[in-house]
Protein backbone atom coordinates (compact mmCIF):
# COMPACT_ATOMS: atom_id res chain seq x y z
CA UNK A 1 0.00 0.00 0.00
CA UNK A 2 1.39 3.44 -0.94
CA UNK A 3 0.16 7.03 -0.61
CA UNK A 4 0.09 9.50 -3.52
CA UNK A 5 -1.49 12.84 -4.40
CA UNK A 6 -2.87 14.76 -7.36
CA UNK A 7 -3.85 18.42 -7.67
CA UNK A 8 -7.25 19.55 -8.92
CA UNK A 9 -7.54 23.32 -9.07
CA UNK A 10 -6.85 24.55 -5.54
CA UNK A 11 -7.58 21.12 -4.07
CA UNK A 12 -5.11 18.35 -3.28
CA UNK A 13 -6.39 14.79 -3.28
CA UNK A 14 -4.40 12.25 -1.28
CA UNK A 15 -5.03 8.63 -2.17
CA UNK A 16 -3.73 5.20 -1.27
CA UNK A 17 -3.09 2.49 -3.84
CA UNK A 18 -4.00 -1.07 -2.92
CA UNK A 19 -2.78 -3.63 -5.45
CA UNK A 20 -4.48 -6.98 -5.87
CA UNK A 21 -5.18 -9.75 -8.38
CA UNK A 22 -7.81 -7.88 -10.40
CA UNK A 23 -8.35 -6.64 -13.95
CA UNK A 24 -9.97 -3.27 -13.37
CA UNK A 25 -9.25 -0.15 -11.33
CA UNK A 26 -11.75 0.97 -8.69
CA UNK A 27 -11.79 4.24 -6.71
CA UNK A 28 -13.46 4.33 -3.30
CA UNK A 29 -14.13 7.30 -1.01
CA UNK A 30 -14.67 6.29 2.61
CA UNK A 31 -16.74 8.14 5.24
CA UNK A 32 -13.55 9.42 6.88
CA UNK A 33 -12.60 11.10 3.57
CA UNK A 34 -9.79 8.69 2.69
CA UNK A 35 -9.48 7.74 -0.98
CA UNK A 36 -8.52 4.15 -1.77
CA UNK A 37 -7.66 2.99 -5.27
CA UNK A 38 -7.91 -0.75 -5.88
CA UNK A 39 -5.57 -1.44 -8.78
CA UNK A 40 -4.24 -4.45 -10.74
CA UNK A 41 -0.78 -5.65 -9.73
CA UNK A 42 0.84 -4.36 -12.93
CA UNK A 43 -1.03 -1.01 -13.18
CA UNK A 44 1.21 1.99 -13.94
CA UNK A 45 1.26 4.59 -11.15
CA UNK A 46 1.08 7.45 -13.65
CA UNK A 47 -2.03 5.95 -15.24
CA UNK A 48 -3.59 5.49 -11.80
CA UNK A 49 -2.92 9.12 -10.90
CA UNK A 50 -4.43 10.25 -14.19
CA UNK A 51 -7.57 8.23 -13.50
CA UNK A 52 -7.85 9.78 -10.02
CA UNK A 53 -7.50 13.24 -11.58
CA UNK A 54 -10.25 12.44 -14.08
CA UNK A 55 -12.54 11.48 -11.19
CA UNK A 56 -11.42 14.40 -8.98
CA UNK A 57 -14.74 16.25 -9.18
CA UNK A 58 -16.66 13.17 -8.05
CA UNK A 59 -14.10 12.44 -5.29
CA UNK A 60 -14.37 15.96 -3.87
CA UNK A 61 -18.18 15.83 -3.93
CA UNK A 62 -18.07 12.54 -2.04
CA UNK A 63 -15.65 13.95 0.55
CA UNK A 64 -17.82 17.06 0.97
CA UNK A 65 -20.87 14.86 1.39
CA UNK A 66 -19.30 12.77 4.13
CA UNK A 67 -17.89 15.89 5.82
CA UNK A 68 -21.38 17.42 5.93
CA UNK A 69 -22.64 14.40 7.82
CA UNK A 70 -19.91 14.55 10.43
CA UNK A 71 -21.26 15.70 13.78
CA UNK A 72 -18.97 18.44 15.07
CA UNK A 73 -20.72 19.60 18.23
CA UNK A 74 -18.16 19.58 21.06
CA UNK A 75 -18.98 17.75 24.30
CA UNK A 76 -21.37 19.70 26.51
CA UNK A 77 -20.98 20.20 30.22
CA UNK A 78 -23.89 19.52 32.54
CA UNK A 79 -23.55 22.47 34.86
CA UNK A 80 -25.90 25.41 35.42
CA UNK A 81 -25.56 28.00 32.66
CA UNK A 82 -24.04 25.69 30.03
CA UNK A 83 -25.77 26.08 26.65
CA UNK A 84 -27.47 23.12 24.98
CA UNK A 85 -29.05 23.06 21.53
CA UNK A 86 -32.56 21.93 20.63
CA UNK A 87 -34.04 22.40 17.14
CA UNK A 88 -31.42 25.02 16.32
CA UNK A 89 -31.93 27.18 19.41
CA UNK A 90 -29.58 27.54 22.35
CA UNK A 91 -30.95 26.98 25.84
CA UNK A 92 -29.17 27.49 29.14
CA UNK A 93 -29.17 24.46 31.41
CA UNK A 94 -30.90 24.91 34.74
CA UNK A 95 -30.84 22.11 37.31
CA UNK A 96 -33.93 21.92 39.53
CA UNK A 97 -33.99 19.63 42.55
CA UNK A 98 -37.37 17.93 42.47
CA UNK A 99 -39.04 14.59 43.18
CA UNK A 100 -40.80 14.85 39.81
CA UNK A 101 -38.17 13.95 37.20
CA UNK A 102 -38.77 15.82 33.92
CA UNK A 103 -37.24 18.11 31.31
CA UNK A 104 -38.91 21.44 30.48
CA UNK A 105 -38.16 24.28 28.10
CA UNK A 106 -38.92 27.54 29.88
CA UNK A 107 -37.92 31.13 29.02
CA UNK A 108 -34.73 30.28 27.18
CA UNK A 109 -33.75 27.59 29.67
CA UNK A 110 -33.77 23.83 29.47
CA UNK A 111 -34.76 22.78 32.98
CA UNK A 112 -33.89 19.32 34.20
CA UNK A 113 -35.85 18.35 37.32
CA UNK A 114 -34.42 15.52 39.39
CA UNK A 115 -33.69 14.51 42.96
CA UNK A 116 -30.14 13.74 41.86
CA UNK A 117 -28.67 16.91 40.32
CA UNK A 118 -25.15 15.59 39.85
CA UNK A 119 -23.63 16.22 36.44
CA UNK A 120 -23.75 12.53 35.51
CA UNK A 121 -27.41 12.16 36.49
CA UNK A 122 -28.44 15.31 34.61
CA UNK A 123 -26.51 14.15 31.55
CA UNK A 124 -28.31 10.80 31.54
CA UNK A 125 -31.75 12.38 31.92
CA UNK A 126 -31.11 15.00 29.24
CA UNK A 127 -29.66 12.53 26.74
CA UNK A 128 -32.68 10.25 27.17
CA UNK A 129 -34.98 13.25 26.63
CA UNK A 130 -33.12 14.09 23.41
CA UNK A 131 -33.57 10.53 22.15
CA UNK A 132 -37.31 10.57 22.87
CA UNK A 133 -37.74 13.93 21.15
CA UNK A 134 -35.62 12.79 18.20
CA UNK A 135 -37.79 9.71 17.61
CA UNK A 136 -40.99 11.77 17.79
CA UNK A 137 -39.83 14.59 15.52
CA UNK A 138 -38.06 12.39 12.97
CA UNK A 139 -41.02 10.01 12.70
CA UNK A 140 -43.45 12.91 12.15
CA UNK A 141 -41.26 14.52 9.47
CA UNK A 142 -40.65 11.23 7.70
CA UNK A 143 -44.37 10.43 7.67
CA UNK A 144 -45.08 13.91 6.31
CA UNK A 145 -42.67 13.51 3.40
CA UNK A 146 -43.83 9.98 2.61
CA UNK A 147 -47.42 11.19 2.38
CA UNK A 148 -46.49 14.32 0.42
CA UNK A 149 -44.32 12.68 -2.27
CA UNK A 150 -45.92 9.73 -4.02
CA UNK A 151 -42.61 8.65 -5.58
CA UNK A 152 -41.53 7.32 -2.16
CA UNK A 153 -44.78 5.58 -1.26
CA UNK A 154 -43.97 2.33 -3.06
CA UNK A 155 -41.01 1.75 -0.74
CA UNK A 156 -41.21 0.04 2.63
CA UNK A 157 -39.39 2.46 4.92
CA UNK A 158 -38.26 1.68 8.45
CA UNK A 159 -36.92 4.45 10.67
CA UNK A 160 -34.15 3.86 13.18
CA UNK A 161 -32.69 6.51 15.46
CA UNK A 162 -29.34 6.21 17.18
CA UNK A 163 -26.27 8.25 18.02
CA UNK A 164 -23.66 7.94 15.27
CA UNK A 165 -20.12 9.32 15.53
CA UNK A 166 -19.38 10.02 11.85
CA UNK A 167 -22.57 10.78 9.92
CA UNK A 168 -26.03 12.29 10.15
CA UNK A 169 -27.95 9.59 8.32
CA UNK A 170 -27.88 6.52 6.15
CA UNK A 171 -30.24 4.53 3.94
CA UNK A 172 -29.98 0.82 3.18
CA UNK A 173 -31.24 -0.82 -0.04
CA UNK A 174 -33.94 -2.49 2.06
CA UNK A 175 -35.39 0.91 3.06
CA UNK A 176 -33.88 1.15 6.54
CA UNK A 177 -33.33 4.86 7.19
CA UNK A 178 -31.10 5.56 10.18
CA UNK A 179 -30.87 9.08 11.57
CA UNK A 180 -28.44 10.41 14.12
CA UNK A 181 -30.26 11.36 17.31
CA UNK A 182 -27.95 14.40 17.58
CA UNK A 183 -29.83 15.89 14.60
CA UNK A 184 -32.61 16.93 16.99
CA UNK A 185 -30.29 19.75 18.06
CA UNK A 186 -30.27 21.23 14.53
CA UNK A 187 -32.89 23.51 12.95
CA UNK A 188 -35.97 21.70 11.67
CA UNK A 189 -35.16 22.45 8.01
CA UNK A 190 -31.72 20.85 8.47
CA UNK A 191 -33.42 17.71 9.73
CA UNK A 192 -35.76 17.81 6.74
CA UNK A 193 -32.74 18.10 4.43
CA UNK A 194 -31.14 14.97 5.89
CA UNK A 195 -34.41 13.01 5.72
CA UNK A 196 -34.99 14.01 2.10
CA UNK A 197 -31.39 13.19 1.28
CA UNK A 198 -31.82 9.66 2.60
CA UNK A 199 -35.22 9.23 0.94
CA UNK A 200 -33.66 10.13 -2.41
CA UNK A 201 -31.28 7.22 -1.92
CA UNK A 202 -34.25 4.88 -2.15
CA UNK A 203 -34.49 5.90 -5.80
CA UNK A 204 -30.87 6.72 -6.64
CA UNK A 205 -28.27 4.99 -4.41
CA UNK A 206 -25.27 6.94 -5.75
CA UNK A 207 -24.35 10.60 -5.34
CA UNK A 208 -24.51 11.42 -9.04
CA UNK A 209 -26.08 14.23 -11.03
CA UNK A 210 -29.48 12.52 -11.12
CA UNK A 211 -29.42 12.22 -7.32
CA UNK A 212 -28.70 15.91 -6.75
CA UNK A 213 -31.22 16.89 -9.43
CA UNK A 214 -33.92 14.91 -7.61
CA UNK A 215 -32.92 16.43 -4.27
CA UNK A 216 -33.08 19.91 -5.80
CA UNK A 217 -36.59 19.26 -7.12
CA UNK A 218 -37.78 18.21 -3.66
CA UNK A 219 -35.84 20.88 -1.74
CA UNK A 220 -34.53 23.67 -4.02
CA UNK A 221 -32.62 25.36 -1.18
CA UNK A 222 -31.06 22.15 0.22
CA UNK A 223 -27.52 23.53 -0.18
CA UNK A 224 -28.37 26.41 2.17
CA UNK A 225 -29.62 24.01 4.83
CA UNK A 226 -26.66 21.69 4.33
CA UNK A 227 -24.35 24.66 4.96
CA UNK A 228 -26.47 25.72 7.95
CA UNK A 229 -26.16 22.22 9.41
CA UNK A 230 -22.40 22.37 9.08
CA UNK A 231 -22.31 25.83 10.60
CA UNK A 232 -24.70 25.43 13.52
CA UNK A 233 -23.42 22.09 14.79
CA UNK A 234 -19.99 23.36 15.79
Amino acid sequence: MSTHLVHFGTKTIHFQIHRAERKTLNIQVHPDGLVHVLAPLNADEGAIAQKVKQKAGWIIRQQDHFASFLPLTPPRKYVNGETHLYLGRQYQLRKVESENQQVKLYRGCIEVHSLDTSDSAIEQILQEWYKVKAREIFADLLAEYLSKHCRFQKYSVNLHVKKMPTRWGSCSPAGRITLNSELVKAPKACIEYVILHELCHLIIPSHNRKFYRLLSVLMPDWENWKARLERVMV
